[in-house]
């Protein structure tokens, strides 16, 4: 298996809404409400606002690739790109997904490696990450990575308001 990133470009823009739409789809529309997933979906991952998104210079984007196909993709914050203030000697990791047809090839282990490689380029001491407290699939993997619970926040989906634990790695 042939594994490789990109970062993306605005010359990227449809191909990431289209995996972002798929990967959001298959992780989380088994435990919301359609309406809430549409209004999600439209709200978060429409042209103009992943336009903006991957514009921002605080901000990066990286596609996965197996065997030359877009398997998922990474999306890291720092400065004021962070969703939670944070500080500037932190990173954020705001989105890793993986299509399901991919999952458990070691991908997700790939792309956070790629954050903590990026992490360590621009000096960063902590790296932090939401992750809905509902995915016990995905925290137990954090905590694997070496990840602990350090606080919560509000995550809205659509008009429902969820609980994302907020999980540090020092560096």
């Amino acid at each position: 298996m042939n594994i490789n990133t990109k970062q993306c470009t605005l010359g990227d823009l449809h191909q990431l809404q289209e995996i972002s739409y798929e990967t959001f789809n298959e992780t989380f529309k088994h435990q919301n409400s359609p309406e809430n997933m549409n209004a999600y979906l439209e709200k978060a991952f429409n042209l103009t606002q992943l336009e903006k998104e991957l514009s921002n210079r605080s901000s990066q984007f990286f596609f996965v690739y197996v065997n030359q196909e877009v398997a998922g993709y990474l999306k890291v914050n720092i400065n004021d790109a962070q969703t939670e203030e944070m500080g500037n000697d932190s990173l954020e990791i705001e989105r890793v997904y993986i299509k399901n047809k991919f999952q458990k090839h070691g991908l997700g282990k790939y792309l956070l490696n790629k954050a903590i490689e990026i992490a360590g380029e621009q000096n960063k001491k902590k790296i932090w990450l939401g992750v809905w407290e509902k995915n016990e699939n995905a925290i137990a993997f954090y905590k694997k990575m070496g990840f602990v619970q350090t606080g919560a926040h509000s995550f809205y989906m659509g008009d429902e308001e969820q609980t994302d634990f907020i999980m540090t790695k020092i560096m």
